[in-house]
């Protein structure tokens, strides 16, 4: 009988991680990809962050605190975060027009907006408004993640008040190991993830979702591994802030003479 096209043919299943115990992109289970943090990158808002978690590149801005455009908007006890998040369509290997206000960035937009409400000390500034803008560069896995990082970093940059800082971190099960900081093939692997975001000081677990279902043998350890992945996130972060504080030192000790 005539052979099959290659593409009828049955592939065999992907190798996520080798005998050796390495991943696709060379990294042992337990290791984060390459971050990188830089804030006060839009000159025009109030606070802006660049976030970058190996090719995953989220853009972060902040407008605000302000006075409410719509007195029906405001709370006299609080002030009112808005959140909207999306994707530039050039930001994955499918080349398809992103709708601004499609059902995944909403409900994405939203689950940002109640951690950063958490975070955030925001009985200090009642009658007043704050608008995050969370724009993905380049999506190449942990997007959820990223963007709350880089949310947090335009936060402090605009000089709003925070319980704590916070870093979001993911994890997930493949080839029986769990794996820290999934990149997009591995999130293709159709094994369970979890994304966590954790106050380090305060250890509050602000965040906690999971995609595909698993057992608590498997959760549990999975779960552990990102909690480890926010504090060394979280160590990145602090780094990039107190840089940038120091920065800012500088700056105003040189107008001052």
């Amino acid at each position: 009988p005539r052979p099959l096209p290659p593409y009828y043919q049955q592939r065999a299943p992907m190798e996520y991680v080798s005998l050796e115990g390495l991943r696709l992109d060379g990294r042992r289970p337990k290791e984060t990809r390459q971050m990188r943090c830089t804030m006060t990158v839009l000159p025009n808002a109030d606070g802006s962050a660049l976030f970058e978690m190996g090719n995953t590149k989220v853009l972060a801005a902040v407008y605000g605190p302000r006075e409410a455009p719509m007195r029906s908007h405001t709370l006299h006890d609080r002030m009112v975060v808005q959140c909207e998040f999306s994707m530039a369509s050039f930001s994955t290997g499918e080349r398809r027009r992103r709708t601004k206000g499609d059902r995944k960035s909403v409900e994405l937009g939203l689950v940002i907006k109640q951690a950063l409400e958490t975070a955030m000390i925001t009985e200090l500034l009642p009658r007043s408004q704050v608008d995050v803008n969370i724009q993905v560069l380049q999506a190449d896995g942990g997007v959820r993640a990223a963007a709350i990082n880089a949310a947090i970093l335009a936060i402090a940059d605009a000089g709003i008040p925070l319980r704590d800082t916070m870093a979001s971190c993911a994890a997930g099960y493949l080839d029986g190991v769990p794996l820290l900081d999934l990149n997009y093939l591995e999130e293709g692997g159709g094994g369970p993830e979890v994304y966590v975001a954790l106050q380090p000081n305060l250890n509050k677990v602000v965040l906690l979702q999971m995609d595909n279902k698993a057992t608590v043998d498997v959760f549990a350890p999975v779960n552990e591994l990102a909690l480890e992945g926010c504090r060394v996130v979280a160590q990145v972060m602090r780094e990039a802030m107190l840089k940038q504080t120091r920065n800012l030192a500088a700056t105003r000790a040189i107008e001052a003479l």
